[in-house]
């Protein structure tokens, strides 16, 4: 759908819904690709977003709360972790009060690594600013973060989104 098609009221809500979320994906693939090339030592993506994650969310964590919070399966997460920890950026212990589970934590190298990924893309962040007004940018955070909540709250309910 043409640009001036999705701002024309006429447009139905589904074909601009569409269009809204082509966007935004488009918007990942391009800043994930950029963050990506800058990202220090051979880091992927996925290797940040884990390290990103004990930063921003909590200290300690499971390899399956791990995997439900990223949306990949176990195996994924399970390679995604070995690679952390053979790079000793996390540390994957026993959980001492499970016998089977296992405890991942962010070592002082792995939040090393993540300031380091964040300064690395901090050029490309202050074109960004250059280009588009603060405001802006502020409004579209509080925008985008209410729609991501609501998808967050129904990804939990399955049953929800089959109506």
């Amino acid at each position: 759908m043409k640009e001036d098609q999705i701002t024309d009221p006429s447009t139905s809500d589904g074909a601009m819904l569409f269009a809204f979320f082509t966007e935004v994906g488009i918007i990942s693939q391009l800043s994930s690709a950029l963050f990506e090339s800058v990202l220090p030592q051979g880091l992927t993506l996925a290797q940040f977003g884990v390290l990103n994650w004990f930063s921003r969310v909590d200290t300690v964590a499971t390899p399956g709360r791990l995997a439900k919070a990223f949306q990949v399966t176990g195996g994924a997460m399970t390679n995604t972790l070995k690679k952390l920890e053979n790079r000793q950026l996390i540390k994957i212990e026993p959980d001492p009060d499970s016998g089977r589970k296992k405890r991942v934590t962010m070592t002082k190298e792995g939040a090393a690594m993540r300031e380091a990924a964040i300064n690395a893309i901090k050029p490309l962040l202050s074109e960004l600013t250059e280009k588009f007004d603060k405001n802006f940018i502020i409004n579209q955070i509080k925008e985008l973060a209410e729609i991501r909540r609501y998808l967050d709250e129904r990804r939990y309910n399955k049953e929800e989104v089959k109506k």
